[in-house]
């Protein structure tokens, strides 16, 4: 972030409306014509984001929802949120998305929704995954926290991420994301009734928006019609966020050019597996994460680069691993997570920023060369 988002926030600062209001509702109608979709709700997190979508397409308790555990834990999290129970399945090596054809077999009687994840902003198969959730006629909500910008081929044409292909949409605005509002989130969808939703719910349930209230010219009280969430925007996001949004075009090319870059050079490091981007797929790069050769210790390589002044991360958790799971009866899994599993051991994520230079990415793979020999478990 630079200038011309410090201004913004200024502005809206100094304009004496600095919670829920006109920059929301701006950001809200550009963002959506970005993405093509025709409602977007701007929410507090990418994570409430998903709360709201699950309980407009009316999961409940005892409801089965499906999904990765190779994701960051709020994917999980927001099944849990709803009393409902996540049902794993196991990814593909490649791309780290949904297996489809394990989502296949996933699905039960007590199964409400699919919920895939396009995860490090490289698209999962909607396609495939589409045409089961049609078959059984389930909901599809796309965790869509990492892929602003990204694409898929659609009928011959490339679309956004966010465009209706699935049901709902939930994008994170977390500083690690593509843009940022410092932290925030937002939903898309084509349906006008689940987006009335959300509004309602982001927004304690109240029956009337602050814009109508503050601007009607007699009094109106409001009411609560429902159990609804503070899972608002600030204006003071949102006039970030507009900002931001005007740069991602930028953004994305030179995330593209430098993703072409490390594969050019990582290419040559013996063993390294690089991530795979499918043809009908253009990710945004959010992250680029590399597979070690066989035998590494992670850790260590890690380790290694940082002591030479490369930081990096590990793979994508897997929830299932984690101690808020260790509860056995709070989730399900089809089939055995080896996949999942091993992304989260042997995957390490790489520095991939917009200023990058050319020599700070030659060093990233100096040094990822250097911290690879020899290194084993």
């Amino acid at each position: 972030m630079g200038e011309a988002e410090a201004l913004a926030a200024e502005r809206v600062i100094l304009s004496g409306w600095v919670t829920q209001g006109p920059e929301v509702e701006a950001f809200e109608k550009e963002f959506a014509q970005s993405v093509g979709a025709p409602h977007a709700c701007a929410v507090s997190s990418c994570t409430a984001g998903l709360h709201l979508a699950l309980l407009a397409v009316d999961v409940k308790t005892g409801d089965e929802v499906i999904t990765a555990s190779h994701s960051f834990i709020a994917t999980a999290n927001s099944i849990r949120y709803v009393s409902a129970t996540p049902v794993f399945v196991d990814i593909q090596p490649g791309t780290f998305n949904l297996e489809p054809t394990l989502v296949e077999k996933a699905v039960t009687r007590r199964t409400r929704a699919i919920l895939c994840v396009h995860q490090m902003g490289m698209p999962c198969d909607l396609r495939a995954l589409l045409d089961i959730a049609r078959r059984h006629h389930l909901p599809v909500i796309e965790d869509a926290a990492c892929a602003i910008g990204s694409e898929i081929s659609w009928n011959h044409r490339w679309e956004k991420i966010g465009k209706p292909h699935g049901d709902i949409a939930c994008f994170s605005l977390h500083p690690r994301k593509v843009i940022t509002t410092g932290d925030g989130g937002m939903i898309t969808t084509a349906n006008s009734e689940w987006d009335q939703k959300f509004r309602l719910l982001r927004h304690h349930g109240m029956g009337i928006s602050d814009s109508t209230r503050h601007t009607a010219g007699e009094v109106i009280f409001e009411s609560y019609e429902t159990l609804g969430y503070n899972y608002r925007m600030t204006d003071i996001q949102a006039a970030v966020g507009r900002e931001q949004l005007k740069r991602l075009p930028a953004i994305l090319e030179k995330r593209r050019a430098l993703a072409i870059q490390y594969r050019e050079k990582l290419g040559r490091i013996p063993g390294l597996r690089l991530p795979e981007e499918p043809s009908w797929a253009r990710s945004n790069w959010q992250s680029y994460c590399v597979r070690l050769p066989e035998g590494v210790d992670q850790r260590e390589v890690m380790q290694r680069m940082l002591d030479q002044g490369v930081a990096t991360r590990r793979g994508i958790m897997c929830s299932h691993q984690e101690a808020a799971y260790a509860d056995k009866k709070s989730w399900v899994s089809v089939g055995e997570l080896k996949e999942s599993e091993r992304a989260e051991e042997e995957a390490v994520l790489l520095p991939l920023y917009p200023e990058m230079s050319r020599a700070e990415q030659d060093r990233v793979v100096e040094v990822l060369a250097g911290a690879l020999e020899p290194v084993k478990r």
